[in-house]
């Protein structure tokens, strides 16, 4: 690995004032001793406390519960968390990057699809050496995320881009394996959530040691590593080699996240919120970070845990630890956005100006000519009890049409979203998906699901509006005041997605019957929708794209910044609250055809601009016609790759979407 990243620390986001975390500290350790002592109050008398936590008699089963379960589970959520955070704090020190965790540059994922595959197909080698498989789905995963962003320099916005599509990429194909594999898999929802149950104390000491094995291997690097906050040239200066002190610092910090994926399952937020915490609580230094970011992390997890056992009492437990932290989490990082002070400005992407094509039109008319022909392809051609070929009898088409015609419609509707969002915020990185207006739209749909299964459109409609609506006031309420700064808008969007996604992953880690149900929904299925549904949302979307024309102006005007689109003419707040209302109407429209589809939202508007569709009328047009493309391609796969199983189309679009966004980032 050489010296690629050359980002001095200025790109941070977080400028923390003159104090110090230990009050925090405190008052969550006196919230976990509290939370402590009333569940163990309910468990023994305080008498046997003692010999139950040290040496408990094995006829007395509460002691040998409390000790061979609850105290290894506090142990382990205490250990999860500060490995989790100590990770973060070294991606983030070596990158330059205050958003980079596991779970933002695709390492948990990684892991998390390395052993889902070995469960499957090599459970021998998780017998002594889970660790391993998981640290080489990690770090394939950030290979592949370098890979990547590499030739822009690893710019910090640029590497979270790729980070989070190779999580998506990875998540799209552990979930495809989950519903085609749902006996097999099945307790696999419950792990992937973050289980910390624990049934005596082989997880502590496999984690334990490992942990205690990264620090002594920090212990020498502390000093080069501080010095990366140096820019590059002063850096080397003071002779750090700074390719091998990079690599070493993000392996032992993937290391470290393949040792908690392997043991508990994929626990979110808590890497990303702890080192925010602690530098925005007065941890300046590297070594101020190194030493509170693990401590708020192990504190975090532990009151997070000790408030699941709380609520669940004597039950069998709704929620995986993993699923509340993440639910905790993201609230806490959104109540801590507006305190968070740009550094020397607000960061811009490291880009060169978009290239222009000088015949836009050509290109378009080839992305029309394109989809014309997919789409016969598409309804005739395919898989079926004899084989590949071509089916014409009506009963079949009547089947696939209205499948047909929902992937057209939102395909349309989220590139159009994308592109909104894109233009809006001036941000590349923006998307319905990342920004948390597909899932919002989402959580209404499964409330809807749960509460009325047999609700019809137009009670949907309202309420999958209404989701994605709370997400984007959310947005403009904590990033309004910055301008839209991109991190800011970035990382609004990582933390309202991850609660919505908790919120969803309720019923499925609660063993709720309907879960694989909604999960099929939730991924993206055609296959749920009728024909009078399909029309009627084709036209919507075909309504709302009219919609958007007049708007090019805008769209083209306001990514030159506030002051240049006022001198312009523009009206800022006029404009603004337009183009955020066509986004969440078009998204909602998308999520209640088929789910939150992943990818295409943040795909098509890239690719548009990467044909050369780089002003505002060119790129709405061509992100729609590859949006449609896209969704198209998707359904057809997923209808025929594994036949007769079928696969939802918003997992196939990751996969069949992500490998050209990712070639796209690659080549830039």
């Amino acid at each position: 690995m050489t010296d690629r990243p050359s980002s001095p620390p200025s790109t941070s986001i977080l400028h923390p004032a003159s104090r110090t975390p230990l009050p925090l500290c405190l008052a969550l350790l006196l919230a976990a001793l509290a939370l402590a002592g009333a569940d163990l109050a309910g468990r023994l008398p305080v008498a046997q406390w003692l010999p139950a936590l040290l040496a408990p008699a094995e006829d007395d089963m509460r002691q040998v519960l409390l000790h061979f379960n609850w105290l290894p589970r506090l142990c382990m959520a205490a250990l999860c968390g500060a490995a989790l955070a100590l990770a973060s704090t070294l991606m983030q020190q070596v990158l330059h990057n205050p958003l980079a965790s596991p779970d933002t540059l695709g390492v948990a994922s990684g892991a998390q699809l390395a052993l889902v595959l070995a469960g499957l197909w090599a459970p021998a080698l998780l017998a002594d050496g889970r660790e391993w498989v998981a640290l080489a789905g990690g770090g394939l995963s950030a290979l592949l995320m370098f890979a990547l962003a590499w030739r822009r320099g690893l710019a910090p916005l640029t590497v979270i881009l790729a980070g989070l599509a190779v999580g998506l990429y990875l998540g799209a194909l552990g979930k495809g394996l989950l519903l085609t594999r749902e006996q097999d898999l099945g307790a696999l929802l419950i792990w992937s959530s973050g289980s910390l149950v624990q049934n005596g104390w082989q997880d502590m000491g496999f984690l334990l040691p490992r942990l205690a094995a990264v620090l002594l291997l920090m212990l020498p690097l502390l000093r080069p590593l501080a010095l990366l906050e140096l820019d590059d040239s002063g850096a080397r200066n003071l002779g750090v080699s700074l390719g091998p002190l990079r690599g070493m610092g993000l392996a032992l910090a993937v290391y470290l996240s393949a040792c908690v994926t392997s043991s508990v399952g994929v626990i979110g937020c808590v890497g990303l919120a702890a080192p925010a915490i602690a530098r925005l609580l007065g941890a300046r230094r590297f070594a101020q970070r190194l030493f509170w970011a693990p401590l708020l992390g192990a504190a975090l997890l532990l009151v997070t845990d000790l408030a699941v056992q709380r609520l669940a009492g004597p039950r069998i437990e709704p929620l995986s630890t993993g699923t509340v932290a993440s639910l905790l989490g993201a609230p806490l990082l959104l109540w801590l956005l507006p305190r968070l002070q740009a550094a020397g400005g607000h960061p811009q992407v490291a880009a060169v100006a978009p290239w222009r094509h000088p015949h836009p039109w050509r290109r378009l008319a080839l992305l029309g000519v394109l989809l014309l022909l997919a789409t016969p392809l598409a309804l005739g051609f395919g898989q079926g009890p004899h084989g590949w070929g071509w089916r014409t009898d009506a009963a079949l088409l009547d089947l696939r049409l209205p499948r047909l015609v929902a992937a057209l419609a939102a395909g349309t509707l989220l590139a159009l979203a994308g592109t909104l969002v894109q233009r809006l915020t001036a941000n590349p990185m923006a998307s319905p998906e990342l920004l948390g207006l597909g899932t919002g739209a989402a959580l209404g749909l499964a409330a809807l699901l749960f509460l009325l299964p047999g609700a019809g459109l137009a009670l949907k409609l309202p309420l999958g509006a209404g989701g994605a609506v709370a997400a984007l006031l959310l947005i403009v309420a904590l990033s309004y005041r910055n301008g839209f700064a991109p991190e800011r808008v970035l990382l609004i969007g990582i933390a309202l997605t991850v609660f919505f996604d908790a919120l969803q992953a309720i019923p499925l880690a609660g063993g709720d019957p309907r879960g694989l149900s909604l999960l099929g929904r939730m991924a993206g299925s055609t296959y749920f929708v009728d024909a009078p549904t399909a029309w009627t949302l084709l036209a919507g979307a075909l309504l709302l794209f009219a919609a958007t024309l007049p708007c090019a102006r805008w769209l083209e005007l306001l990514p030159l910044g506030e002051g240049s689109a006022r001198a312009l003419g523009v009206p800022l707040a006029r404009s603004r609250l337009c183009l955020l209302l066509l986004a969440t109407l078009t998204s909602a429209g998308a999520t209640l055809l088929v789910g939150p589809l992943s990818f295409v939202g943040l795909l098509a508007p890239h690719l548009a601009r990467r044909l050369g569709l780089a002003r505002a009328l060119p790129q709405l047009l061509g992100a729609s016609l590859l949006g449609a493309l896209i969704l198209l391609l998707a359904d057809w796969l997923g209808r025929n790759l594994l036949f007769p199983l079928q696969l939802p189309a918003g997992l196939l679009a990751p996969l069949v979407g992500g490998a050209c966004f990712m070639l796209c980032l690659k080549r830039r």
